[in-house]
């Protein structure tokens, strides 16, 4: 992701979310040396996740399909860049937060192999000034196949 593409990623996170990211969180989150990638549909942005490496793990901030472009398996491949990524620099997790209503991704996320380990109370914004608990998933990534010597 590039400051370039910042208006279509807006715009499909403006379509996808009732709370979504800013112009700003999107710039931080590049300027702070996190991974930004994007998934082309020819040239239409398909989706993109934004994950940010730790000590031992990977934290996924966003993932995002264009709404039009949903249940097509898309978020699960991107899922997979995203573990191959972590594995690249030897990060053996992935750690990310969802929103508890947000029952379509919890579901992708266990079928990608996540497990809830906990609740964040009042994480997320939502409706008329409310909060809403985030559930805390984990996925620990297989060990590479070393190569024969």
């Amino acid at each position: 992701m590039t400051p370039a593409d910042l208006p279509a990623v807006l715009a499909v996170e403006q379509a996808a979310y009732s709370h979504p990211w800013t112009t700003r969180n999107l710039q931080d989150a590049m300027g702070a040396g996190n991974l930004a990638q994007l998934l082309w549909a020819g040239e239409v942005l398909a989706g993109y996740f934004v994950a940010m490496p730790g000590v031992d793990e990977v934290h996924l901030l966003n993932i995002t399909v264009a709404p039009a472009l949903q249940r097509r398996g898309l978020a699960q491949l991107m899922l997979q860049m995203l573990g191959l990524w972590a594995l690249h620099l030897d990060k053996p997790w992935v750690w990310l937060e969802v929103r508890r209503s947000n029952a379509r991704a919890i579901a992708v996320y266990e079928r990608h192999g996540f497990k809830q380990v906990g609740v964040r109370k009042g994480y997320y914004p939502a409706a008329s000034g409310q909060r809403e608990d985030a559930i805390v998933m984990t996925l620990a990534l297989p060990a590479p196949r070393q190569e024969p010597a």
